[in-house]
């Protein structure tokens, strides 16, 4: 159960993968998973957000298949509607908390197995997914990621999948974005942006973090930035809860209390921080959080922005 009895979101983890790659279950009190149906329990996570992750070295139309393999491992095996529901609405969000139940929705991560073709990304949403990173580290038929040495911004193609994401009520994901894709996105899209698992350049400068021009200007949509929990983000070396609260308390001030949640990354990061290993820990940040921010700040962090955002944008 979390400290503060707010609702929390965790809005990035890449469960599905390790699940895929290394056989393992969700379900397993005992598990190497850094983010499973225990630890949610433990932590008090009410929505976690599941990435679906393929490796950049396959080629589009294996990441199409992976991907569709990933989907079917979350209905088949996680979302068995008694422990943990999937989410297509926010109606559904709202239905599995009053079930008593944990809530998963799906997110894709890089937008290469689409292959060019909208037709793609609307059966992808019919079975399921409602948010998307438009790329990895690497460029693709959408935008360029932070990875390429030019970014050439969106592509026409790129355009037109902001414009159908807008239209479907899909979450518009810049996380991973080069800048110039960055500003190409805020300037076409007409509906909330997130940034699901970055962290703050000012406080520490890698090129997966945000400036402030960048963090301020998705707050202005609406959307928010899920600070992450990804050590070399963070700060060199090991991190903590303590360097973690640098990064909060700099958006706070940069883009204010509506605009920030949390998106850990687990499963997604071989090193973790020294004192938020896995999603049971998250019940020791809430305790640090309210000592910082008090309840009602709090409470924002941790999942009101994010239902915020979820119920202005889903269908």
């Amino acid at each position: 159960m979390n400290q503060a009895n707010g609702f929390l979101v965790d809005g990035h983890a890449d469960i599905l993968l390790r699940i895929e790659e290394e056989g393992l279950d969700f379900y397993k009190d005992r598990t190497s998973l850094q983010q499973s149906y225990h630890h949610m329990v433990e932590g008090g996570v009410d929505l976690q957000i599941f990435a679906l992750f393929v490796e950049p070295e396959h080629e589009p139309p294996a990441m199409l298949t992976r991907v569709l393999q990933y989907i079917e491992t979350f209905k088949r095996e996680i979302a068995d509607g008694k422990r943990l529901g999937a989410v297509y609405t926010y109606q559904d969000v709202l239905e599995n908390h009053a079930k008593g139940i944990k809530s998963g929705m799906l997110s894709l991560e890089g937008g290469d197995c689409i292959q060019g073709d909208l037709r793609i990304l609307r059966s992808l949403y019919d079975l399921g997914v409602r948010a998307m990173g438009l790329t990895w580290n690497n460029g693709n038929c959408i935008a360029d990621g932070v990875g390429e040495k030019k970014d050439r911004g969106l592509t026409p193609f790129g355009r037109s999948v902001i414009r159908e994401m807008n239209r479907l009520g899909m979450l518009v994901d810049v996380s991973h974005l080069g800048e110039r894709s960055f500003w190409d996105v805020l300037e076409e899209t007409r509906a909330p942006v997130i940034a699901s698992h970055s962290n703050a350049k000012a406080v520490y400068f890698h090129r997966r973090n945000l400036t402030d021009e960048q963090i301020r200007a998705i707050a202005s949509t609406g959307g928010l930035v899920g600070v992450t929990f990804v050590p070399y983000f963070i700060r060199d070396g090991e991190a903590t809860i303590n360097d973690l609260l640098l990064h909060v308390d700099h958006m706070l001030h940069t883009a204010g209390e509506d605009a920030v949640g949390f998106g850990s990354d687990f499963d997604g990061i071989e090193r973790t921080m020294l004192d938020l290993r896995n999603g049971s820990d998250y019940s020791r940040f809430l305790e640090v959080l309210i000592k910082e921010y008090g309840e009602t700040v709090t409470k924002k962090l941790m999942g009101e922005n994010w239902l915020r955002v979820l119920k202005q944008t889903l269908k």
